[in-house]
């Protein structure tokens, strides 16, 4: 593996020489490739425009990223921003690269989550968007379109990966063939209609088994918060090394996404059924409360009270975009309709 870490380093020096007057665009577009903007921002805009597409997009963001975290404990891959120092390779030629905000992520590099639910999540999407294109104009260039601004997204997001070197290239690739596959298996097996119970198990399972799965194999000796401590070790300022990027953070993201999910559809069978005007003003008010959910700040002492916090955060996600917002919207309209 030497060879191809070194190669990727050399590769994402061309890439940062060639394309740094783009730094804010790559930025950005990492930033649209996080898991947690499947969660809050493709999950609401997809689900006001199909509830059965939205609902798969949270089921598919949730599975696939807890299914990465596995991965990544399983695999040990390393990160280039602590790599390149790690090595000891290139104490006669240092390559120029430099890191950024988004750059010191804690977990092991491979594959890259960003890619891997960033495939996933946006093959629901497609998918569901290029059969309804079909359906309604039967032309298979307009109903290709979707398919090809995928492809586009999933090479944006994996230069930018590289470009900021959280990634080396090979952990790219590995993320958007194996989250392609995802996409395709889990979108045909979505939850809608589940009892609660089923989203119940399923969190308290995914919970208590990765952290079971944790605590054994610290028991045989192998420390998985090993690239914790090298984030910390090699980010270039600390203040960029985050909680929120941690293995748990992921973890707790995906089950009480899933637990939300049970919860609005146990609360509200079926959604909202709501015209197109005020789903639009649903979707807008929800991403409002979103954006200033997302930007609570929760302390980072005890990690455990975090962790806690971090859980219902997202528990919260599916209440406010499948039942709060869309009730109080479909009670204010039906009231000024009968006025």
């Amino acid at each position: 593996m030497e060879a191809v870490y070194t190669q990727g380093i050399w590769m994402a020096e061309r890439l940062q020489q060639r394309t740094m007057s783009q730094e804010k665009l790559w930025q950005f577009v990492t930033h649209i490739g996080d898991p947690k903007a499947a969660f809050l921002l493709v999950f609401p805009f997809t689900y006001f425009i199909s509830k059965r597409a939205g609902v798969a997009v949270l089921w598919v963001a949730a599975i696939s990223e807890w299914l990465n975290l596995v991965f990544k404990w399983m695999l040990f891959g390393e990160r280039p921003y602590w790599w390149v120092a790690e090595s000891r390779l290139f104490t006669n030629k240092q390559p120029n690269i430099h890191q950024f905000s988004s750059t010191c992520e804690t977990g092991p590099g491979s594959p890259s989550g960003h890619a891997m639910v960033t495939a996933a999540v946006w093959w629901v999407v497609v998918s569901s968007l290029g059969s309804f294109l079909y359906s309604r104009t039967h032309s298979v260039m307009l109903s290709a379109a979707p398919y090809l601004l995928y492809v586009v997204m999933l090479v944006a997001v994996g230069i930018s990966r590289i470009f900021i070197l959280a990634h080396f290239p090979h952990q790219v690739i590995a993320g958007s063939i194996t989250g392609f596959i995802l996409g395709i298996v889990l979108s045909r097996r979505v939850p809608e209609g589940r009892p609660l119970l089923f989203f119940f198990s399923l969190s308290v399972g995914l919970l208590l088994g990765t952290a079971s799965l944790h605590a054994g194999l610290r028991q045989l000796g192998i420390d998985l918060s090993w690239s914790v401590a090298l984030a910390k070790k090699w980010c270039s300022r600390a203040e960029w090394v985050r909680l929120d990027s941690a293995p748990f953070s992921s973890l707790t993201r995906d089950c009480g996404a899933l637990l939300g999910l049970g919860l609005a559809q146990y609360w509200k069978p079926g959604g909202w059924s709501l015209p197109w005007a005020p789903r639009a003003l649903s979707l807008a008010i929800s991403s409002m409360g979103l954006y200033h959910v997302n930007r609570l700040p929760l302390p980072v002492r005890p990690q455990g009270l975090f962790y806690g916090l971090f859980f219902i955060k997202f528990v919260m996600v599916p209440q406010v975009v499948m039942v709060l917002v869309p009730g109080l919207v479909h009670l204010f309209t039906h009231k000024r309709r009968k006025d």
